[in-house]
C-alpha cells in the first residue's frame, strides 16, 4: 500500500509527488491520459521535423519559483533557452512596445514613446528588485504566508506601503495612467494581464500585469530546450529515481471515503488502490468535490459554494509549421518570444467586454509564440515553429464577427476561427498566411479533452479576479489545500495562488500532508465548520 496517491501528473501533481517520496514517502501517481505533463507537453503533431507545445509554452514562473529551484531539475536534464527579446507589443503604423532582456534596453524603447517612461519603468523595477523576492515567496506559500507575510510587509513600508498596495489593486488601465505618457508601458503591462482573465478595468489587473511585466524583465519568458515536455520529463524522471510510481492511462472514478476521511481511490476500471496517509488530487475543484468525493460527503456550505464557482475564460489555440521568419512589419517584434496583437488599449478593452457579454470577439487579441526564435532546437533552420492562442466566453451567445460562430465548434467553426487569428496576424505581419506550411487547430473542446482541468481552455483552472483568489480560491473560507474530508488534498491550480507553471499548489498540499497529524487534522476540520 503506498503512503499516498496521487490524481493526475501535471506539474502540480508531479511536484507534490517529488517531494512526498524526498520525504520518504512511497508515492503512486494515475493519470487518466496516456502521457504525463498536463498542460506541460510538447509533440510534433503538426509536422514531423516541427516540435510544438500543446498547451503551455513560456514560464517566467518556472523561473521565479523557488519550488521549482528546490527540485534542481538541471540534474535530470532540464534546460532553459530565451528569446533575443522577451515580449513585444507592435503597433501598426510600425511602433513596437518591446520588454527587452536588460533594463536599461527596455527602457530606452519605452522613451521613444515618451521621455518621461524610461523613468516610470525604471521606477517600477527598483520596486519589484526591492519586495519581489518576498512576494514572490508570499504567493507561493500556503494562506496565509505567515514568514514570508512579515518580510514582505517589512519591505512594502520602504516601498511606499499603502500607496504601493493600491498600485497592486488598482484595474490595469487606471495603473498605466498614472504611471506612463506614451502606449509603450501601458501595453506592455495591459498585454500581460491579459494573460489571464483580467480585463483593463479589472480590480487587480494592474497588479497582475505589473508582475508578469517585471518577471518578464528580471527572470525573462524562458522556454525548456526541446519543447515544454522536457520539464515534464525532467519531473517523472526524478520521481521514478527515487522510486516513486507513475502509471498513466488509469482514470481515477472516485475518492473511497470511510468515517471521513480519505483511504484510497477506485479507478475507471474498477481497481481499488488504498492510500496509507493521504490522497492529493490534481484536479478542478469542482471535478474533486462533486464527481470523485460526491455531495454526501461534504458541507452543505461548500455545494452551495461549487454552484458560484467561476471558470476562467475559455481559448482557442491554433499551432503552426511556417517555412520562414514572420514578416513582422514593426522590426521590434523580431527576436521576441511572445508577440502581442492588438489596436492598444482600447483595442483590449473591447475585446475583453465583447467576451464579457458572451460574444466571439471579432477582433482578438493574440498572443502569438515564436518558439524557434526562443529555442532553435524546435524546427530546421530559417523555419519558425509558432503558435497563438485567444480568449473566448466559457458559452458562446453570439458572435461580433461575421462567421456566425455558436461554441458548437464544428469543422466549419474551427476553421473560420482559426482563419480569424490568421488575420490578425497578417495585419501585423503581412505574408504570413503564405508561410503556412501546416496549421493544427485545438479549439475549446479538444483543449479539454486532452486536459480535463483545463474546461473549454480555462488555463487557469478558475478565474484569477480578486474575488476567487486567496481565501476566497476556489470557494470562500478555503485558502488552504486541506478539505473537508482528512487526508484528501487539493493539490491543482485550483487551489491557492492558482495558474502558471510554477509547482506551489502542489508544494503546498504536499507540505500540509506532511505536518503532523494533530495539526493538520485541525486544519481539516477547519473546513467543516
Amino acid at each position: 500500500m503506498p503512503d499516498a496517491v496521487v490524481i493526475g501528473a501535471g506539474p502540480n501533481g508531479l511536484v507534490a509527488a517529488n517531494l512526498l517520496v524526498d520525504a520518504g514517502w512511497s508515492v503512486e501517481v494515475l493519470e487518466a491520459q496516456d502521457e504525463p505533463g498536463g498542460a506541460v507537453r510538447s509533440d510534433r503533431g503538426v509536422d514531423p521535423e516541427f516540435v510544438s507545445d500543446v498547451f503551455s509554452a513560456f514560464y517566467p514562473l518556472a523561473a521565479a519559483s523557488p519550488v521549482l529551484a528546490g527540485l534542481d531539475l538541471a540534474r535530470e536534464g532540464l534546460r532553459w533557452s530565451h528569446a533575443p527579446r522577451v515580449l513585444a507589443h507592435p503597433l501598426l503604423d510600425g511602433r513596437c512596445a518591446v520588454l527587452e532582456r536588460r533594463v536599461q534596453d527596455t527602457c530606452a524603447g519605452l522613451g521613444a514613446f515618451a521621455d518621461t517612461d524610461a523613468d516610470a519603468w525604471r521606477a517600477m523595477y527598483r520596486t519589484w528588485e526591492r519586495v519581489g523576492p518576498d512576494l514572490v515567496g508570499a504567493l507561493f506559500t500556503p494562506f496565509p504566508p505567515v514568514r514570508s507575510g512579515l518580510r514582505l510587509a517589512g519591505k512594502l513600508r520602504a516601498a511606499g506601503g499603502l500607496r504601493f498596495a493600491r498600485k497592486l489593486a488598482l484595474p490595469v488601465r487606471r495603473l498605466v495612467e498614472e504611471e506612463f505618457v506614451g502606449e509603450g508601458g501601458r501595453l506592455l503591462l495591459s498585454g500581460n494581464a491579459l494573460h489571464a482573465d483580467l480585463a483593463p478595468e479589472a480590480a487587480g489587473s494592474g497588479g497582475f500585469g505589473w508582475l508578469m511585466s517585471m518577471l518578464g524583465q528580471s527572470h525573462g519568458f524562458p522556454v525548456p530546450v526541446g519543447g515544454a515536455g522536457a520539464l515534464t520529463a525532467a519531473l517523472v524522471a526524478r520521481f521514478r529515481n527515487r522510486g516513486g510510481v507513475l502509471r498513466c492511462g488509469q482514470r481515477v472514478a472516485s475518492v473511497v471515503v470511510r468515517n471521513g476521511r480519505a483511504v484510497g481511490v477506485r479507478t475507471e476500471g474498477g481497481e481499488g488502490v488504498p492510500a496509507g496517509r493521504a490522497v492529493l488530487a490534481d484536479t478542478s475543484a469542482p471535478a474533486l468535490y462533486r464527481d470523485l468525493v460526491g455531495e454526501e460527503h461534504l458541507p452543505a456550505r461548500l455545494t452551495a459554494d461549487l454552484e458560484r464557482f467561476q471558470w476562467d475564460f475559455a481559448t482557442f489555440k491554433v499551432d503552426w509549421a511556417l517555412t520562414g521568419p514572420v514578416p513582422w512589419t514593426a522590426p521590434g517584434a523580431v527576436g521576441a518570444g511572445t508577440v502581442h496583437l492588438c489596436d492598444g488599449v482600447d483595442g483590449l478593452t473591447r475585446f475583453a467586454s465583447q467576451i464579457a457579454t458572451g460574444h466571439v470577439p471579432d477582433d482578438p487579441f493574440v498572443l502569438f509564440g515564436q518558439m524557434t526564435t526562443a529555442d532553435p532546437s524546435r524546427s530546421p533552420a530559417g523555419t519558425e515553429s509558432a503558435w497563438a492562442y485567444t480568449h473566448l466566453p466559457q458559452r458562446v451567445i453570439g458572435d461580433a464577427g461575421p462567421d456566425r460562430i455558436t461554441g458548437r465548434w464544428d469543422s466549419r467553426e474551427q476553421d473560420a476561427m482559426a482563419d480569424r487569428v490568421e488575420a490578425q496576424v497578417e495585419r501585423f505581419a503581412p505574408g504570413f498566411r503564405t508561410l503556412i506550411g501546416a496549421r493544427r487547430i485545438l479549439a475549446p473542446p479538444t483543449l479539454q479533452a486532452m486536459n480535463e482541468n483545463l474546461r473549454n481552455g480555462s488555463v487557469n483552472n478558475g478565474t484569477t479576479a480578486l474575488h476567487q483568489q486567496a481565501i476566497f480560491r476556489p470557494t470562500p473560507g478555503t485558502g488552504r489545500p486541506e478539505t473537508p474530508i482528512e487526508n484528501l488534498y487539493l493539490a491543482s491550480a485550483a487551489a491557492h495562488p492558482g495558474g502558471g507553471v510554477h509547482g506551489a499548489p502542489g508544494a503546498n498540499a504536499a507540505r500540509a500532508a506532511l505536518r503532523p497529524h494533530h495539526l493538520h487534522t485541525l486544519l481539516h476540520r477547519a473546513q467543516r465548520v
